[in-house]
């Protein structure tokens, strides 16, 4: 599915579309270069599992985790990590088991451990403009936002 968004509020409205329908245990592929939307994703996702904390970039923490939802958000940066040994260093197995959703920011870093994700590939068009293409997740191949 491709969306197009001319502003960090529609970016932030695709990914609340998308909440509605995840199931626990979803992982999400975010792909996109430095300042693409990842994060505006994220709080629409935040939004639409119903999580009332403030969304920020997890750059630092590695980790930033939303527990008010319908379902846990646990929303990781990938960007300082070098291969799939150093997510499992910091308990990716854990994160899934906890039946929440794991959204993945500079997820090729670790795509070998990512299984079955959904891809969501944010592109810059424009200073405010974004292309949106939502793929993947077998789990959702017959539903649509």
């Amino acid at each position: 599915m491709i969306f197009y968004s001319n502003s960090p509020r529609q970016t932030e409205e695709v990914g609340e579309k998308l909440a509605k329908i995840l199931k626990p245990g979803a992982v999400i592929a975010y792909k996109g270069d430095l300042g693409a939307g990842k994060t505006a994703f994220t709080r629409g996702l935040a939004r639409g599992l119903g999580a009332t904390e403030q969304v920020t970039s997890p750059t630092y923490t590695i980790v930033n985790e939303y527990l008010t939802g319908r379902m846990p958000l646990f929303h990781f940066d990938m960007y300082r990590l070098s291969c799939s040994d150093d997510l499992f260093d910091i308990g990716w197995e854990d994160y899934l088991e906890r039946k929440g959703v794991c959204a993945v920011e500079w997820s090729e870093n670790v795509a070998d451990a990512l299984e079955d994700p959904i891809v969501v590939e944010i592109s810059k068009t424009g200073d405010e403009s974004r292309t949106i293409t939502v793929t993947g997740g077998t789990d959702y191949a017959d539903f649509s936002l």
